[in-house]
């Protein structure tokens, strides 16, 4: 059984948290989020740190108290320091553009695939061919990267197509005559 809940989290200089019922607030520099909190699990908040602790003894009431944990610790980073992701293209031709929040992309396609991006996500392409997505949102973060890898997924045979930054493609061996 993880013992992640066990660890409290301390709040740093300039993020505030706020328990209110079943949901807890975190605001900072980057922004607000917030979450709701699981029945099973108990929250307190004392001198700058945050306890979690399972209301009952049952596997289940543990797991969410270190899910809650691990939540509200995301969104304590993210509204301190924010996260990031990186993307690259590989392919001839292929390249990205940002025009406020549109991402405009050039996949091989006939046509650019163009996609908004969601408010409280930002991003900007320090090169033609690779794409920094950032936000407060870890999980937002993440599924904005994977939408966007999924428009062109890098295939086994040249490598070619939208990949995560240091992402290994393993090749594949072409047709022998």
């Amino acid at each position: 059984m993880s013992r992640i809940a066990d660890n409290p989290i301390a709040v740093p200089e300039g993020v505030e948290a706020a328990i209110s019922g079943a949901s807890i607030r975190v605001s900072g520099a980057k922004g607000t989020l917030e979450t709701a909190i699981h029945p099973a699990v108990e929250v307190a908040q004392e001198n700058g740190v945050l306890r979690f602790k399972a209301r009952s003894k049952s596997k289940s009431a543990k797991a969410m108290a270190g899910t809650t944990r691990s939540l509200v610790n995301n969104m304590v980073q993210g509204v301190s320091a924010g996260f990031e992701k990186r993307l690259q293209l590989q392919g001839v031709g292929y390249r990205a553009a940002i025009k406020g929040e549109m991402l405009t992309l050039q996949l091989g396609f006939s046509h650019p695939v163009e996609y908004q991006l969601p408010k409280g996500v930002s991003a900007e392409t320090p090169s033609q061919t690779e794409i920094v997505i950032s936000g407060a949102d870890k999980q937002l973060v993440g599924q904005v990267t994977a939408e966007i890898r999924s428009f062109r997924p890098p295939e086994p045979y040249k490598g070619k197509g939208v990949r995560y930054l240091g992402e290994q493609v393993r090749r594949k061996e072409a047709k022998k005559k």
